[in-house]
């Protein structure tokens, strides 16, 4: 036998071998996947009008954009199914006051647990997937501006919401541990503000519903 035949014999037989060991380094049940990047909030918020001791002022309010560092975890259940959790270091946005100017700033943290689908094979470089669950937002640091302060407005107040939330994300393979991940959430944010306005009792319903935007790098383990 030749030594070009025996190397052909020799990488026929390993061929299977080498596949079976790639297909092992890809996601497969029993994985666990952290990724952290940078974490977008976009609200898409709709609100109601502003009540001032059961009257309505016509005003709304409007909730503006915050980027903060993020971090999500998969525990794949199986070749295809995971259970993936958002984490996220507190969020940070302006409340505006339509026709008044900035009326509040406040704090919240919005983890959200999913199901996750991993339609491709378990040993493609490529991943997508898409994901559905539960959203809990609490609202703290809740701070009124000097200006709404100085027009008479006191003791604001945010309460905490759950929602439903849908994902979809893609994992690309770097190295057998190593991933780049995009991902996009939309969550179901409700909550109703309470305040006083010269010490009458006040309040406002806002559908934040925001738009969740990450860009992150990924280790299997």
């Amino acid at each position: 036998m030749s030594r070009f035949t025996t190397q052909l014999a020799a990488g026929l037989l390993l061929a299977p071998a080498l596949l079976a060991a790639s297909a092992v380094q890809a996601h497969e049940t029993g994985d666990i996947i952290v990724r952290a990047g940078v974490v977008a909030v976009d609200p898409q918020e709709n609100s109601g009008n502003v009540y001032v001791g059961g009257a309505n002022t016509g005003l709304e309010v409007g909730v503006d954009s915050n980027t903060q560092l993020g971090i999500t975890g998969t525990f794949m259940l199986t070749d295809h199914l995971g259970i993936g959790v958002l984490g996220a270091t507190p969020f940070k946005h302006d409340i505006q006051l339509k026709g008044v100017g900035r009326f509040a700033s406040i704090k919240h943290l919005p983890p959200t647990v999913t199901l996750q689908y991993y339609p491709m094979d378990k040993s493609s470089v490529l991943q997508p997937y898409v994901g559905a669950g539960l959203n809990y937002t609490t609202f703290f640091s809740e701070d009124l501006s000097s200006a709404a302060e100085g027009l008479g407005f006191s003791d604001l107040s945010l309460d905490d919401s759950w929602g439903y939330a849908l994902e979809a994300g893609l994992d690309y393979k770097l190295t057998e541990q190593v991933y780049l991940n995009a991902a996009v959430w939309y969550a179901d944010i409700e909550t109703t503000a309470t305040f006083r306005t010269a010490g009458v009792p006040s309040k406002v319903d806002v559908e934040i519903n925001p738009m969740v935007y990450m860009a992150s790098i990924g280790y299997k383990f």
